[in-house]
């Protein structure tokens, strides 16, 4: 699933193209996609009005309307949301298509078909459970040290789950929560209430430094993920443990390990991040 970095980058790459556009047409090939309105209603809300801005929150792209609604997007697993000039080819996944003034398009595919699309007024904004419960995001100056440390002793579960809940920290996923519990030293499995001040601090910074870094590189790149400009990330060359078990650890050379954690996989180097 893309996370906060890429989505940011596609965020980035969009806007420069999309901004102040005025959307034609919609062709809704895949109408369950649309969760919120109904896709006629959907269609009507959208078609005819200019492009605003195309911001973010956690890993929800928003596009703001010049009528003010905000057309939004979830990319789920395998989303992709891409600007295609006019005469180029099109993703064979595309089940979205946002047509512009300047007969260019801005396509949603999805592989996997798991995505979720909406059109609200700013008052509907409850119809997105997981959008208005998000908690701080990494690198802003509402995620700080004292934020972090009070819900971590809040809580009593495992610290790889609480890492992954969108209610405490907003754009997260699996990569960079691997990618923060190594860097500062912390077991996936160490519960959230024994982590201490200064394993703290650092998972604080690590959060801040992992998130930064994906973005710098574009992204992550496995699988599906493209920036709107349907260009693949580079944080894939950069990554500590997710994605290397059984491989040397990059410090100490002890093999990188996989296990379950809150049902998530989770990768890890038993010597740099030992159970306290």
């Amino acid at each position: 699933m893309p996370e906060m970095p890429e989505v940011e980058s596609i965020r980035r790459t969009l806007n420069k193209n999309i901004r102040d556009k005025n959307i034609k047409s919609i062709n809704i090939l895949l109408p369950r996609l649309i969760k919120f309105p109904d896709p006629d209603i959907y269609k009507h809300r959208v078609t005819g009005n200019k492009i605003n801005n195309l911001t973010r929150r956690g890993k929800y792209l928003i596009m703001h309307l010049d009528n003010g609604v905000m057309a939004i997007f979830h990319l789920r697993m395998t989303g992709r949301l891409c600007y295609v000039k006019k005469g180029t080819s099109e993703d064979k996944y595309k089940r979205i298509i946002f047509n512009l003034d300047n007969n260019d398009k801005l396509i949603y595919a999805d592989t996997r078909t798991l995505g979720t699309l909406y059109a609200i007024k700013p008052e509907e904004i409850n119809k997105i459970s997981g959008l208005y419960t998000l908690g701080c995001e990494p690198l802003s100056k509402e995620f700080t040290l004292k934020y972090l440390r009070e819900k971590l002793k809040n809580s009593h579960g495992k610290i790889k789950p609480f890492l992954l809940n969108q209610k405490n920290i907003a754009g997260l996923g699996n990569i960079y929560v691997d990618e923060s519990l190594f860097l500062s030293g912390i077991n996936p499995k160490q519960n959230c209430n024994t982590v201490s001040l200064n394993q703290i601090k650092l998972l604080h910074t690590a959060i801040n430094k992992v998130i930064g870094d994906g973005i710098r590189d574009g992204g992550t790149t496995f699988r599906d993920y493209v920036n709107g400009d349907g260009n693949k990330g580079t944080h894939q060359n950069n990554l500590f443990v997710y994605g290397r078990d059984k491989m040397a650890c990059q410090k100490c050379g002890t093999i990188i390990e996989k296990i379950k954690v809150g049902g998530r996989g989770s990768c890890y180097c038993p010597k740099c991040q030992k159970l306290r």
